[in-house]
């Protein structure tokens, strides 16, 4: 019996279970950022020129934290980690239609009454374009992440500014399209919204990844584990 896998014997800087302590930190993180995403998404915010729905923010914080965990412990924990994210955003959907149709208390502020549901109730086309543009661009962004390892492995930043810019446009594509198409023309929504999520990933993703990287080997205390 390897002596790893024995009682008394987990491996230095793990949790209970063997599972590194940054990835424990990084998953409980994930999950927050995918519940968030679609709450925060409720406000358009003004980028100089650039119009973006404000949950670009925690989504490209997932983009980071997939790829992050596609370098440091490989591609199948990055796909785990990416399909483990559908149960708190579908759970999150559904407490919050759940609590929107609960009845209100009457001494409730009176604004929040009318605020909460408009803020935070959505047809169901948006949830399911949420749900759709998550599984398909953070998929993808791991994918093309992995991919990009062939042409220049140690480039993680670049690699991660490159997946994340094409999976944030597709992501945009997807959610546009199936959140208005025949409601309103989506042209000028995809070209406003695509070049917003461009020129964040260009700018943010790889100091995200740099810096999740570095909290990844200070828990863990050794450098990737990726294959």
């Amino acid at each position: 019996m390897d002596p790893q896998t024995m009682p008394g014997h987990e491996p230095p800087h793990a949790l209970p279970g063997t599972l590194p302590k940054a990835l424990f930190l990084f998953t409980v993180f994930y999950g927050g950022m995918v519940c968030i995403a679609g709450v925060l998404g409720a406000k358009q915010v003004a980028l100089g020129s650039l119009a973006v729905e404000a949950g670009i923010f925690p989504f490209l914080l997932l983009v980071a934290l997939s790829s992050a965990v596609a370098a440091h412990y490989g591609k199948p924990v990055a796909d785990m980690l990416v399909r483990f994210g559908f149960v708190p955003l579908v759970t999150a959907i559904l407490l919050t239609f759940f609590v929107i149709r609960l009845p209100t208390d009457p001494a409730m502020y009176e604004p929040a009454k009318e605020a909460f549901p408009i803020v935070l109730g959505q047809s169901w086309r948006l949830m399911a374009a949420g749900i759709v543009a998550y599984g398909v661009s953070m998929t993808l962004n791991v994918y093309l992440f992995d991919r990009l390892a062939a042409i220049g492995g140690r480039f993680v930043a670049l690699r991660g500014a490159i997946a994340s810019l094409i999976s944030q446009v597709v992501d945009t594509l997807v959610f546009i399209t199936i959140s208005f198409y025949g409601v309103r023309p989506i042209g000028d929504l995809i070209a406003g919204q695509a070049l917003a999520k461009v020129v964040l990933s260009v700018v943010v993703v790889p100091v995200l990844i740099r810096l999740l990287l570095a909290i990844a080997r200070r828990l863990d205390g050794r450098e990737s584990v990726a294959a």
